[in-house]
């Protein structure tokens, strides 16, 4: 795989529409493997946003979920809050993805929408709430930033 593939970077600024439609950024689709399809899935993220996974991508993330022991009460409820909202979903012709509506509700995705590339997979954020989860994990804990920006940013 090319060092590029399945590596998403940089936000966009898009719409969705009244179907829950939105736009995977062409720059996005560009990068996404071919062994992929043209298919993505969406799932519930642990913040309020949307994640987007490359199919591939989620394969390996159900591996490790099948590595968790189903007998501990904590990884049934993290399998399945995982797994729940997970749908697959192909883009169309015009580059768009349908956002089930729970998935439209967890985010408060309305109109606008910000597109982020998080490396392996995309986040879909209500461009509100993404300004304020922003500044208040900042706010949280601003050492602990600075400490993580030291051991990553040369």
């Amino acid at each position: 795989m090319a060092l590029n593939e399945n590596t998403f970077i940089g936000g966009y600024a898009y719409t969705i529409d009244a179907k829950g439609r939105v736009n995977i950024p062409a720059r996005f689709r560009q990068v996404l493997s071919e062994i992929n399809a043209n298919t993505f899935v969406v799932t519930r993220g642990l913040d309020p946003c949307v994640w987007v996974y490359p199919q591939v991508v989620w394969q390996d993330i159900m591996t490790e979920l099948r590595s968790l022991s189903s007998l501990k009460p904590i990884n049934r409820t993290f399998i399945r809050n995982t797994t729940r909202y997970a749908t697959y979903c192909t883009y169309d012709k015009q580059g768009r993805i349908q956002i089930p509506q729970p998935l439209i509700d967890h985010a408060g995705l309305d109109k606008d929408v910000s597109i982020i590339g998080m490396n392996n997979k995309i986040e879909i954020w209500n461009p509100d709430r993404l300004a304020e989860v922003d500044q208040t994990n900042i706010e949280l804990d601003q050492a602990a930033y600075d400490e993580l920006a030291e051991k990553i940013i040369l």
